[in-house]
């Protein structure tokens, strides 16, 4: 074998031998498995803090808050450690300032029932606060809560004259938020279970035209409370970003886009109404109001009669006397005239 046949056929060994090792490399790379380090769980004490955003005004329930645990050097005074504070004591207090998801909820951004400016801390930016009478009737037999939703209905009768009143109800407002139900912000808890109790007045929040829509209302006629869904305000939700209605920002933090998501689904609405009449319901109501009738009675016929005989004169429109006796019909030419006849 030539020199020059040697030397490609010991590159060709010194190639082959390269690339396999190479490729055991590759593999034995892909195969391992990554070595990643164990998270290292904090050693502190357990906090409490927001299980999601809570806007101010928030009243917190117990799906809001919750403890976790927490690096002992981040550990502050104002926390609620797990151990030295009641829970179950928090709830039915106010957000006095926001909190982020998963924060921890400090003692000066709540306030307590009965606290100064408790009412005020719990209504949003540009809120008003209106209270209205309810039953048991009208008032969903005392299953709303605060921090509920709930429609408002205004049922009247309008009257007809001799033909009947007009039987009606109307939804006027919509996704109004509960802060109150007679003087209590919270709900009452005995073995776990909710404590339903019927309340003669609740207390909503509302913007300042709504709240005059509503002054008005209670005079007009009875005002009753529709209990709205959890689902029914995700669903108006989605429905408002599809129109536009919800306008989110591109380069929004998750923390604004969830406070704006929060806005939009606190909004109340004021908007088209709809109605049920008593024809509605039944064929033996009135679904329209009568046509009214008029106070001007009708006016008498009016007559032609001539001045100066049957050569004419001049020729006026008054009404026909109302005869008392017998009267004799006398014609002259084309003109009859009814005349009395003394008895």
């Amino acid at each position: 074998m030539d020199r020059k046949k040697l030397v490609l056929l010991l590159a060709a060994l010194i190639i082959a031998v390269g690339t396999a090792l190479a490729a055991r490399s590759l593999f034995a790379d892909a195969s391992a498995p990554a070595a990643n380090a164990a998270p290292v769980a904090p050693t502190g004490p357990k906090v409490l803090v927001a299980q999601r955003a809570l806007p101010t005004g928030t009243i917190i329930t117990a799906d809001a808050i919750g403890f976790e645990q927490w690096p002992e050097e981040m550990v502050q005074q104002a926390y609620f450690i797990d151990g030295e504070s009641d829970i179950s004591q928090l709830l039915g207090t106010v957000v006095r300032h926001p909190v982020t998801a998963g924060e921890p909820v400090t003692q000066g951004s709540l306030v307590a029932p009965g606290d100064r400016g408790f009412l005020a801390a719990a209504l949003g930016a540009g809120m008003r606060a209106i209270t209205v009478p309810v039953s048991a009737k009208t008032g969903v037999g005392g299953f709303v809560f605060p921090g509920d939703r709930v429609d408002l209905m205004l049922t009247q009768a309008i009257e007809g004259g001799d033909e009947g009143s007009l039987k009606a109800t109307e939804t006027i407002l919509r996704n109004i938020r509960v802060l109150a139900t007679d003087q209590s912000t919270t709900q009452e808890t005995v073995e776990g279970k909710t404590v339903v109790r019927a309340f003669r007045t609740v207390t909503l929040e509302v913007t300042p035209k709504i709240a005059e829509k509503v002054a008005v209302a209670q005079t007009i006629g009875t005002l009753s409370l529709s209990l709205r869904s959890i689902a029914d305000n995700q669903a108006e939700l989605e429905r408002a970003i599809a129109s536009g209605d919800v306008n989110i920002p591109e380069n929004a933090t998750p923390e604004e886009e969830e406070r704006l998501l929060a806005q939009a689904m606190g909004r109340p609405n004021d908007g088209a109404t709809t109605y049920q009449t008593g024809g509605d319901v039944s064929r033996f109501q009135r679904s329209t109001l009568p046509k009214p009738k008029s106070d001007t009675p009708p006016s008498p016929p009016q007559v032609t009669v001539p001045f100066g005989g049957s050569s004419g004169g001049n020729i006026v429109n008054m009404p026909p006397p109302q005869p008392k006796g017998p009267v004799v019909r006398v014609t002259r030419g084309k003109s009859t005239t009814e005349v009395e006849v003394s008895k």
